[in-house]
């Protein structure tokens, strides 16, 4: 596999919250966070990057959903939180192909094991997160979309 290495900026971010519960549905939290951010249309200037990620949160036990704010965009309501950015390799996959993202990710853990250069840069706030990168009508036509894992890393020090 092939694997991009990016970097994403520090942004600030409204935050579904933690949900042990990992509820999509319309009355859930993840489900009432999507419907608040699929609702905003972000400017051409802030259309490139990608605005939502979703990760499990190790510390308190339950998947979490960050939209970036654009400068004066509202929160929903929801809380924001403070990203500091960072290196991150990519890889793609087909959504909920979990047999798929398991194998990829441990090929990435191996990749970056292997690299000599890179380390793991897994950290309160910092972890392996995911992002559709398939536009709405596609995956209305396709009837799936494309995932896109982000895996957090950093530079491994260099020896004097």
């Amino acid at each position: 596999m092939d694997f991009r290495i990016i970097s994403l900026p520090p942004f600030t971010a409204a935050t579904s919250g933690p949900d042990p519960d990992m509820d999509f549905s319309p009355e859930g939290t993840l489900g009432k966070f999507n419907a608040y951010f699929s609702a905003i249309t972000p400017s051409p200037r802030d259309s490139f990057m990608p605005r939502d990620f979703l990760f499990f949160n190790q510390e308190k036990q339950g998947l979490e959903w960050w939209y970036a704010l654009e400068e004066g965009l509202p929160d929903g309501g929801f809380d924001r939180v403070a990203f500091d950015g960072g290196i991150y390799l990519t890889y793609v996959y087909w959504d909920h192909d979990e047999d798929t993202n398991q194998k990829l990710y441990n090929e990435a853990l191996e990749y970056i094991q292997s690299s000599g250069v890179f380390e793991l840069d897994q950290r309160p706030g910092h972890y392996a997160m995911g992002h559709i990168i398939t536009p709405p009508e596609a995956i209305q036509a396709l009837g799936n979309g494309m995932m896109e894992a982000f895996v957090p890393i950093k530079l491994k020090p260099t020896q004097p």
